[in-house]
């Protein structure tokens, strides 16, 4: 999952947008951009779409963020969805792993997208989804926008565009934590969609330190994560190289590449990039 574009349940217009686009990944969204009064029509449509019968495999995967589990909300949403449920569900304001065995206990094993990062109690119960990871967790995610209000703080960005050391902080735990889990690890979102150049930044560290996939709120973001989060040829060139150089010494340790020592570690990052591959249509 590199590109999980989120949209409002109730706008059929927005939702074709993103069916036009090439999302890997349509979030449709019961939660924060649907009003209350029009949740029951967005549930609705999103029982249209999940009933929806097709010749073949869907081109983008159907998630569904629910609403947080303490609200009421969330109970109409089980039952609107549960008779036809989609292929995974995104869960905001997640505070630790027991949030997603809750879930499960509506929902059975269908896979879940954890936003689990929104409030300071989601943060600090971050470590919960490594040391008992919820069989139905596929990845984690964070949400800076929530968690500023939840801290009063008067933004998420320094003078420079770049996240405050909060944001950092949880941002970086949500990644060791996915990590640790073996599940997805999921960036959050860039809201300011038209500035393409800082998107394309914030894609590009995000992927740097090993996130795979990013969160999008508009389709002109799309193709910018997709890039981002897609191993360019020298990057799959270099990863062949390396797989090669131990396949040919079995034994090694450490192996030399182009004139620099690779090690076992650098063996697994390439292997890993390697079988992301076609997934993506990447040769």
């Amino acid at each position: 999952m590199r590109s999980l574009l989120l949209v409002p349940a109730d706008n059929p217009r927005k939702i074709q947008a993103a069916r036009d686009c090439a999302a890997d990944v349509i979030v449709l969204d019961l939660e924060d951009t649907v009003s209350y009064e029009n949740k029951p029509r967005a549930r609705q449509i999103v029982r249209e779409i999940l009933s929806e019968k097709s010749g073949g495999e869907p081109a983008q995967e159907i998630m569904v963020r629910v609403n947080a589990l303490d609200e009421a909300e969330f109970n109409a949403d089980m039952v609107a969805l549960l008779d036809n449920p989609p292929a995974s569900f995104m869960l905001p304001k997640a505070e630790g792993a027991e949030c997603l065995n809750r879930l499960a206990r509506h929902a059975g094993p269908v896979p879940v997208i954890a936003i689990a990062a929104e409030t300071p109690g989601g943060v600090l119960k971050l470590p919960t989804f490594a040391e008992n990871t919820p069989d139905n967790l596929a990845g984690l995610t964070w949400g800076a926008e929530d968690l500023s209000a939840q801290l009063c703080a008067a933004t998420n960005h320094d003078e420079h565009g770049h996240l405050t050391d909060p944001y950092r902080f949880t941002r970086s735990l949500c990644l060791m934590a996915a990590r640790a889990a073996n599940v997805e690890p999921i960036d959050t979102v860039y809201v300011n969609y038209a500035d393409e150049e800082g998107l394309a930044k914030s894609c590009a560290a995000a992927f740097r330190d090993g996130f795979t996939g990013k969160l999008a709120i508009h389709p002109a973001q799309v193709e910018i994560i997709n890039a981002a989060f897609t191993p360019t040829q020298e990057q799959i060139r270099k990863a062949r190289r390396v797989v090669e150089a131990f396949a040919q010494k079995p034994n090694a340790g450490v192996v030399s590449v182009d004139g620099r020592m690779f090690d076992r570690p650098n063996l697994i990052r390439a292997q890993r990039l390697l079988r992301k591959l076609p997934r993506y249509g990447v040769s």
